[in-house]
């Protein structure tokens, strides 16, 4: 999604010469500069655009277009994959304008950056869990996505924004089982069951709580808390009769040295 420009400005068609990655000639005014960015940007030539918005950031930093060729180089940032630049460039934005009337949308493309660098293609085909990935990006969408709703909630941003944190929610948690599971297997079961609780705690109404009280179970049953696995068993049955590690009141430790336990 790109910012919106300041001004319509008449676009000629010869500042479409040229070859599209070359650096912008030196002797460029600043408003025919930011004219030959809008086309590389209108015409979807990002790397053009990229190469424009710097010139133009370098050379005129002060300048009428200042602050608009800085939210667009976001913009350009992102079309061309290079998430890393688009989220500096939005902190730098962020920083520098902070009272600006297009501030959110830095806010929103920071997120938007992380939350791409985060995910595999072939993620929408099930093939790939992204919660078994380094989530490092991925919290930094959440956080990011999450500031934006707090600061701007009837942004035009928000809603997806919104709808991102859950999704975003949902796969933190799953990540947050992925080392749960870990430890288990290591028989580190104090901190499988500490696991288990952060994601009760902070991802509450996630599906992947559920699974972090199976956690809890075999956790309790490793450290010979037969007791204390017999009463987050119940709470386990009570909220999901159908987990997969249940056979109806039994619960069958995947990990554990232990006897299954039923009640």
């Amino acid at each position: 999604m790109r910012a919106l420009p300041l001004t319509a400005l008449a676009l000629a068609s010869t500042l479409l010469a040229g070859c599209a990655t070359s650096e912008p000639a030196p002797d460029l005014q600043e408003q025919d500069l930011y004219r030959q960015a809008q086309v590389s940007l209108d015409t979807s030539r990002f790397n053009s655009a990229v190469q424009q918005l710097e010139a133009l950031d370098t050379r005129f930093p002060f300048g009428s277009y200042a602050e608009q060729s800085q939210l667009e180089l976001i913009y350009a940032y992102y079309q061309v994959d290079n998430w890393e630049a688009a989220r500096a460039a939005a902190s730098r934005f962020i920083r520098l304008h902070p009272d600006h009337p297009q501030i959110d949308y830095a806010y929103y493309m920071r997120g938007l950056a992380a939350y791409s660098a985060g995910r595999f293609s072939l993620e929408a085909l099930d093939l790939i869990d992204i919660s078994r990935r380094d989530l490092g990006a991925t919290r930094d969408a959440y956080i990011d996505f999450g500031e934006l709703v707090r600061r701007f909630p009837n942004s035009t941003y928000a809603a997806d924004s919104r709808q991102r944190i859950i999704y975003l929610r949902n796969v933190l948690a799953r990540g947050e089982l992925q080392t749960a599971d870990f430890y288990l297997r290591k028989q580190a079961y104090l901190a499988a069951v500490k696991r288990g609780e952060w994601v009760i705690e902070h991802y509450p109404n996630t599906p992947a709580t559920r699974d972090a009280l199976a956690v809890m179970v075999e956790g309790y049953l490793g450290l010979g808390l037969r007791d204390r696995a017999s009463e987050t068993l119940k709470v386990l049955i009570k909220n999901d009769p159908d987990n997969k590690r249940l056979d109806g009141r039994t619960f069958d430790p995947r990990y554990v040295n232990a006897d299954p336990l039923t009640v």
